[in-house]
């Protein structure tokens, strides 16, 4: 009985690692998106700052990275920026953050 409950913990404790790490890797995307669109924008560093916030808060409407895609969209509308190219950015984006953890 003694292994079973061992084993049992120790799945509990790398499905909470595995959680953080997958949580610090959306933040570290986020950031970089916010820096990216921050970027296009041409924000003061200030205004960059304050961006990588609310993209960061954006990601926490829904499951997934939908609310974070409308809200760039959103912000990029004025500057005829392609949905394929912000995916693209997104995904590209993930990668780096990952690559950060892993």
């Amino acid at each position: 009985m003694s292994s079973f409950e061992d084993r049992k913990k120790s799945f509990e404790k790398k499905f909470a690692h595995d959680e953080e790490i997958q949580f610090k890797i959306n933040a570290k995307k986020n950031k970089y998106i916010a820096e990216w669109v921050s970027s296009i924008l041409e924000f003061k560093e200030e205004q960059k700052n304050q961006y990588i916030q609310e993209v960061i808060k954006a990601d926490f409407a829904e499951v997934g990275d939908e609310d974070v895609f409308r809200k760039i969209k959103s912000d990029l509308s004025e500057k005829n920026i392609d949905d394929s190219e912000i995916r693209s950015k997104m995904r590209e984006l993930n990668e780096k953050a990952k690559s950060d953890f892993m």
